[in-house]
């Protein structure tokens, strides 16, 4: 028999308790984590926020191009409409309610471990290496994002002790410098030892 869902406080309290937060200027304080539906599909990659800063930000863009004081011209009310729709439609999401319960997600690097990593390896890409608690490291990259990503077989994102910064895994398997900032591929760049940021869905709780 299965636990019962979670109520919206216990959600609140084990996201405060258990995860923690990702500092953010624009959205506010992120909680990274995977759920389960009340249907009983499994999300690994959730990013609960609280909705204050977005909003506030939205009605301040929405003011500014209303009055022609944004980056379109108001009298462009193709480009106003389109500013709106960004803010309506743009981006994953879930309802709080869909939510039965949440968990730590595998696939958030613990906040010291995102420290170690250090700006971009070249323009739009960050690639580094990361070592596990075994001794092996992996090879990452992400062009945006470093919310979540994936993972290898058998590890999570709490197995990893170290960030070796503008690196990459070669193609004989080996830890190699990325020059920095590079304009080509490295010729013994493997792109399939590379694992990248995930896909996630954003959750809104104003509790938080």
């Amino acid at each position: 028999m299965r636990n019962a869902m979670m109520t919206i406080g216990e959600k609140i309290q084990f996201i405060k308790n258990s995860i923690e937060p990702i500092a953010d200027s624009a959205y506010g304080d992120g909680y990274r984590a995977s759920v389960y539906l009340v249907d009983g599909t499994y999300i690994p990659c959730v990013r609960f926020l609280n909705s204050k800063l977005r909003t506030e930000f939205a009605i301040k863009r929405l003011e500014e191009e209303r009055k022609g004081q944004g980056i379109f011209n108001r009298t462009l009310s193709k480009r106003y409409k389109e500013l709106v729709q960004l803010y309506v439609t743009n981006g994953n999401s879930i309802n709080e309610y869909d939510i039965d319960r949440i968990e730590v997600s595998d696939f958030a690097f613990p906040i010291n471990i995102l420290h170690q990593i250090r700006g971009e390896t070249t323009m739009g890409y960050t690639g580094f290496c990361a070592k596990m608690r075994d001794g092996k490291i992996f090879g990452f990259g992400s062009r945006f994002l470093f919310y979540f990503f994936q993972m290898p077989k058998d590890y999570q994102a709490g197995d990893i002790i170290e960030i070796i910064n503008h690196s990459y895994i070669s193609t004989e398997g080996k830890v190699q410098k990325h020059e920095v900032p590079f304009l080509d591929w490295p010729s013994d760049y493997d792109e399939n030892a590379v694992y990248h940021e995930r896909p996630f869905f954003d959750c809104y709780i104003d509790g938080l």
